[in-house]
């Protein structure tokens, strides 16, 4: 076996052993939220990965494709556009069908969706959602969904650039 195949044979191990630990590890919520995400989302979840970073005015939701697969980046840029067209109009539909209506700070984001600006913008390997509010009150919703959002979606999601 040459080298450079034996690197493969065990980068790929060592892929699949991360990647068994994290669904292993993954909580009751994670794979309910994962399993709604399917009916929701048109890309993998473990191609990308979620990021919610809370900014003094609100904060920044990127989905990036961890391989540039160009197909995957359509997909997460075709659904980013969508969700912040429909976040624009205070329609909140999709994440309550993933993460459930209750979930922190989505109620406030709809009911103060007109004061909250959302804007959709593209990324080298995917999109982004970028959330600006004056109101103290929604910008903590704001912060609060995102790390909703993280804690739910698990090893798919952080709240780091």
């Amino acid at each position: 076996m040459t080298t450079k195949l034996r690197i493969t044979v065990l980068s790929a191990a060592l892929v699949a052993a991360l990647s068994s630990i994290g669904a292993a590890s993954a909580t009751p919520r994670q794979t309910e939220v994962e399993r709604n995400s399917e009916h929701v989302m048109p890309f993998s979840m473990n191609a990308t990965m979620h990021r919610f970073v809370p900014t003094p005015d609100g904060g920044v939701q990127t989905v990036t494709v961890h391989t540039g697969d160009a197909k995957q980046v359509g997909l997460v840029r075709s659904h980013l556009r969508k969700e912040a067209q429909a976040f624009a109009r205070g329609d909140f539909t999709d994440p309550a069908a993933i993460h459930g209506g209750t979930m922190p700070g989505l109620q406030a984001m709809h009911a103060g969706a007109k004061r909250i600006t959302v804007r959709y913008s593209e990324l080298p390997s995917g999109a982004a959602i970028t959330y600006a509010a004056h109101d103290p009150a929604l910008v903590a919703a704001i912060h609060a969904w995102f790390k909703a959002q993280v804690s739910d979606h698990g090893p798919h999601a952080s709240m780091k650039i």
